[in-house]
């Protein structure tokens, strides 16, 4: 049975795919800080492992990945927006947490992920992380998720490459407006938002995890097929 751990699996993104990797069969670990919502996944799957810990907590985390064993796949997945400024509007303590959550949470897990599939063997796995069309263009009054997305662009580009000796894959999915509660919010402040299903991320996210050792989608762009991202200015 194939395995991977999912970040912020409690919600939106994460929490939908779970379900499609528990769908498919998968022994599937769920990392978040509400454990609730964890158990009430894993009351209704076998094959889910509730993993309860703060993303940034380097020590919880280690616990959770030892806890979980044989590791094929990680989505790194979970984040927060943060606030919807301009930078002289920015409190520095908004500014600390979603660097701490965006990229330290995403580092943590990509490091524990690496090492453990270093160390496993069969040696190898696979590392997707979570991007956002962001990493390629902002939108207004967003500096501090905007500049996390592209320090993840540069996350997975080095564990690529330092990963090739062994066996250990990473890609990107750019997401653009999925149906979720962060985007819910968004919505609030941006009537009019062109969004899709967050099943279309799911289901992408399980094609990349599914290819062979020796393939690898680099990056994936999924999006709302009407959002103005092509043409931006």
């Amino acid at each position: 049975m194939k395995s991977i751990v999912i970040t912020g699996a409690s919600s939106g993104i994460g929490h939908a795919t779970a379900e499609v990797f528990l769908d498919a069969g998968w022994r599937v670990g769920l990392i978040a800080r509400r454990a609730d919502r964890l158990d009430a996944l894993a009351d209704r799957y076998d094959t889910a492992v509730p993993l309860p810990a703060d993303v940034t907590d380097p020590t919880a985390m280690a616990a959770a990945f030892d806890a979980f064993g044989q590791l094929d796949v990680l989505f790194n997945n979970a984040g927060l927006f943060g606030p919807t400024a301009t930078i002289d509007a920015v409190d520095l303590d908004d500014w600390a947490q979603v660097m701490q959550v965006n990229i330290g949470g995403m580092f943590i897990a990509a490091r524990l992920a690496f090492a453990k599939m270093r160390a496993q063997d069969p040696q190898g796995g696979r590392i997707i992380n979570n991007g956002s069309l962001s990493a390629h263009v902002p939108r207004p009054n967003s500096v501090c998720y905007t500049t996390t997305k592209h320090a993840v662009t540069g996350l997975t580009k080095t564990l690529s490459l330092d990963g090739r000796p062994f066996g250990i894959a990473c890609g990107q999915i750019d997401i653009g407006n999925a149906e979720t509660d962060l985007l819910a919010q968004l919505k609030k402040t941006q009537p009019g938002t062109e969004t899709m299903d967050v099943q279309n991320v799911a289901r992408s996210v399980l094609h990349m995890a599914q290819l062979p050792a020796g393939a690898n989608i680099q990056f994936m762009t999924v999006m709302a097929t009407n959002m103005p991202y092509i043409g931006r200015g």
